[in-house]
């Protein structure tokens, strides 16, 4: 484990001003470190490195790159699968949800998760497979409750036709055969 990058050491207020200042595609790199140092002197704080500043804002954009492209797959999916049915999409999730646990047994092995961050990023884990979890039972719920409206709604106009048919004289014969074949009842 490596130990924190002066970036990583900046107070919450600085860096968020260095992540401003590297978003502007106006402000160059030695910009960014120029006007970084310059606060940090007046608060009496030790300077950060061009290649610190490098580092981070190469790190940063590996990290946008990801999220980007993350979210262009999941559009994708979704597009696909939005109309599918529940199962396939949690099929899909869970799918996800090894890759993300094999990816963080690989950061492991590699030393890239320190002991520090580990146990926020076992937290978060834990925390989006409870969310699947619920979000994948309340699909489910949702899938028996529309089934339960339609057969409702079917048993009601199956009733209501079955009355309109008896009053215009159909025989109860063919209304059950109604039922039966139009409707998909068991009579």
């Amino acid at each position: 484990m490596g130990k924190p990058s002066s970036i990583d050491k900046l107070p919450p207020d600085i860096l968020e001003q260095l992540q401003e200042l590297l978003r502007d595609p106006r402000v160059t790199q030695l910009e960014a470190t120029r006007r970084i140092n310059a606060i940090l002197a007046e608060q009496r704080l030790a300077p950060v490195s061009k290649s610190a500043v490098n580092r981070y804002d190469l790190k940063m954009r590996e990290a946008g790159e990801k999220l980007r492209q993350s979210r262009e797959v999941a559009r994708m999916w979704i597009g696909k699968l939005g109309a599918a049915p529940q199962g396939q999409v949690g099929n899909l999730v869970n799918e996800i949800l090894r890759t993300l646990a094999f990816d963080l047994s690989l950061k492991l092995q590699n030393e890239e998760l320190t002991a520090e961050s580990l146990p926020g990023v076992i937290s978060q884990v834990k925390g989006l497979s409870l969310a699947v979890q619920r979000l994948e039972a309340s699909s489910t719920m949702n899938v028996k409750r529309e089934a339960e409206i339609r057969k409702q709604a079917l048993e009601q106009a199956a009733a209501a036709a079955s009355e309109t048919a008896r009053d215009a004289g159909v025989s109860p014969e063919t209304i059950k055969r109604i039922q039966r074949d139009v409707l998909g009842m068991s009579v």
